[in-house]
């Protein structure tokens, strides 16, 4: 049975039952005694039962009245809260965010950055996912991921990208490389050299990016192997298998088997924010703004 009471008429009913008079009730709400004692019936007839015996002299709760009233202050307590998570969430202050990152802009802070985040919007779950910069673009056009630090992205229908920071590239090359003792390096010196690098699918753009310094006109260099993470791209260098151009933070953690040398060349490498083209909404503001 579908019984039509709203929190207004909830909160007639509470005042009245709290004071067991009317004129004190309909002073604490604001509003005249009249339309209080018609919001009470109307509240009666929706509920089909009394909630007050009335007399010339006194006002007191029936049964239906006692039982309502400690479930109407439940219920009105519940609709704050609820009310109250709404606007929360509307500011971006409340809800869930999942992000995600490629782990080569691990050392340019991204985790700092959601700690500053989740100190100023504790209410916010944040949950993180790493991965290639075309598998997060991937996750967002999906809705699986909400916003993404990717680098170099590749132009994504249904996806906007918001550049926040560039890095230069340095090349990483073995340590008995003939190139080894060099205090810098023009990248087409190495267009000969094998290369050691990310497949296709990492992106046209960023192998594009990262190949940029190497070219020598039409000359381009040959990929002989390719790994999925930074680490392992290095370590094969730092093996003998090749060289490679890397962003200069994914080579912090190089082995001691390679070196690395900076570029004559400024060719840079972009991180960007990235989120939905259609999704505008305060929460994300809030975490670019908290990472800025």
């Amino acid at each position: 049975m579908d019984h039509d009471v709203d929190l207004r008429q909830l909160r007639a009913f509470l005042a009245v039952a709290d004071e067991l008079h009317f004129g004190r009730a309909a002073e604490a709400l604001h509003i005249a005694q009249p339309a209080l004692s018609q919001q009470i019936r109307r509240t009666e007839r929706a509920l089909g039962v009394d909630l007050f015996a009335r007399t010339s002299r006194s006002v007191a709760l029936t049964p239906a009245g006692r039982a309502l009233q400690g479930r109407a202050r439940s219920l009105l307590a519940q609709a704050a809260r609820d009310l109250d998570e709404t606007v929360r969430v509307g500011r971006g202050e409340a809800g869930r965010l999942d992000v995600g990152f490629v782990v080569s802009a691990l050392p340019l802070g991204p985790i700092e950055r959601v700690q500053r985040f989740r100190e100023r919007y504790p209410l916010v779950r944040v949950e993180l996912t790493e991965g290639y910069t075309s598998q997060l673009l991937a996750r967002i056009v999906r809705g699986e991921l909400d916003l993404a630090i990717v680098r170099d992205p590749d132009p994504t229908d249904g996806v906007r990208t918001t550049p926040f920071r560039s890095e230069r590239f340095v090349a990483a090359v073995p340590r008995d490389h003939r190139f080894a003792e060099r205090a810098e390096i023009d990248g087409t010196e190495l267009v000969d050299d094998p290369f050691v690098f990310f497949p296709a699918e990492a992106g046209t753009v960023a192998t594009e990016r990262n190949l940029a310094p190497v070219v020598r006109g039409a000359k381009r260099p040959t990929v002989v192997q390719e790994a999925t993470t930074w680490a392992t791209v290095l370590h094969l260098v730092g093996a003998g298998l090749g060289v490679t151009i890397a962003p200069a933070s994914a080579t912090l953690a190089a082995p001691d088997t390679v070196v690395l040398l900076p570029l004559t060349s400024d060719h840079r490498s972009e991180l960007c924010w990235a989120v939905r083209a259609d999704d505008d909404r305060e929460i994300l503001r809030n975490f670019v703004a908290a990472a800025d």
